[in-house]
């Protein structure tokens, strides 16, 4: 989705950015634009025979497969959540802290951010072999969650225009940042002759249903683990330059506050309806989706361990360090998280890993025949399953934002 924007904007936009990172001298004749679309095609490359990626046609790559630990697409019950923010049904919602968020997404900070230059695909074209696959992987990736809150946050400012128009302008100011980044993230994808029909995963993608207060819990958490990974990647790479082998990690440290922006509204949101925080179902919920954010995270990135090798991380202490630093933003808001620096919690999310990397393993044995898959699978799941039971019942803390009536903190600060 494109930006429109006034000739004088543009201009504004061009000026501002010669100040990013990686900028080559921009042509004379042409101004740069700040919007990237959505949609972005490539052509067929030799650097990618080999790989494994299949195309639909020409330069556009057919998705991954689904699984448990692919982003996913989402909706939701739209007239719930139109009764969780109408102001004629909830006439004393608090709107003070949205209201303040409203404006922070009005500011549009990023407008000028996402600008492209001729470095992005020169650094592509360097990327070879083995590296290159999974950078394609973790483009393709990155795209579709940006891609899936887009879609989202969109249909939810379009259902509420009329029950909560200041919610849903805000609902909006995020779909157009997610669009930002999914099309910045898409075009990085055509650098390396590859991309994703958007259009066609619209249509066809398989759509998770959750409840709305479900939603809020689970976006608020993707947000604020998503600002983590980018700005720790960020951070590593400013430490590290030779390990910067794509300019895309050079706009992480902007691009990371829409995603925290994004957090903080609906940490609002939560906060507009206290019941969403203070009783006893919120905090079986809240750790529920804590731990359901953080497996996921972890195992998902520990088989793409060489990613993070590629960018001279370790995989186990990245992934420790980004869940210990949203686990302590989250604390400030959810009633109950689980206690992630007890040695217990990584001790048995490094046992999780030992045993889906032999899974994962099993399903890439092409030498062993179905049927004995299957039964060499059985006790790996059912241990994995125990192992999911247990990390149910870890260590908790109880926490929550002062704001909050009824919340742990709130009863400390009474003290």
């Amino acid at each position: 989705m494109a930006l429109q924007m006034t000739l004088k904007q543009q201009r504004a936009c061009t000026r501002a950015s010669s100040r990013q990172p990686f900028r080559a001298a921009a042509p004379a004749v042409r101004p740069r634009r700040c919007a990237v679309r959505v949609q972005a095609t490539a052509a067929p490359n030799d650097l990618n025979n080999g790989l494994g990626f299949q195309t639909m046609r020409d330069g556009v790559k057919v998705a991954a497969n689904e699984t448990l630990l692919t982003p996913r697409f989402y909706t939701t019950d739209f007239a719930e959540m139109e009764e969780l923010f109408s102001k004629e049904i909830n006439p004393n919602l608090d709107m003070d802290e949205l209201n303040a968020c409203l404006q922070e997404f009005r500011n549009d900070y990023n407008k000028c951010h996402f600008v492209r230059n001729e470095t992005f695909k020169t650094a592509a074209d360097k990327v070879t072999g083995a590296t290159r696959k999974i950078f394609i992987e973790f483009l393709e990736r990155s795209c579709t969650a940006e891609f899936s809150g887009f879609l989202l946050y969109k249909e939810l400012a379009r259902r509420l225009k009329t029950s909560s128009p200041e919610v849903a302008e805000m609902f909006l100011l995020m779909s157009r940042d997610e669009a930002r980044h999914a099309g910045f993230l898409n075009k990085a994808l055509s650098d390396f002759n590859l991309a994703l029909d958007l259009g066609f995963l619209t249509k066809n993608r398989t759509y998770t249903y959750f409840k709305p207060k479900f939603i809020i819990y689970a976006t608020f958490l993707s947000e604020k683990i998503g600002y983590w990974r980018y700005i720790t990647i960020y951070r590593h790479l400013q430490r590290n330059p030779d390990n910067q082998l794509y300019p895309l990690f050079e706009y992480f440290e902007n691009w990371c506050q829409d995603e925290n922006r994004h957090g903080d509204f609906l940490a609002a949101c939560l906060k507009a309806r206290p019941e969403l925080l203070n009783t006893w179902e919120a905090k079986l919920w809240s750790k529920f989706f804590c731990l359901s954010v953080y497996v996921t995270m972890y195992l998902n990135d520990h088989q793409r361990t060489a990613f993070y090798e590629a960018l001279g991380l370790t995989t186990r202490q990245f992934n420790q360090h980004v869940i210990i630093e949203t686990n302590k933003s989250t604390e400030r808001l959810f009633p109950v998280v689980p206690d992630v620096e007890d040695p217990a919690f990584f001790q048995l999310l490094n046992e999780m890993v030992d045993v889906n990397s032999k899974l994962v393993a099993l399903d890439a044995d092409t030498n062993t025949p179905a049927f004995l898959k299957v039964l060499m699978k059985l006790p790996l799941q059912e241990r994995l399953a125990s192992q999911l039971i247990r990390i149910l019942f870890c260590k908790e803390k109880h926490c929550g934002s002062v704001d909050v009536a009824g919340s742990a903190a709130a009863q400390q600060l009474a003290f």
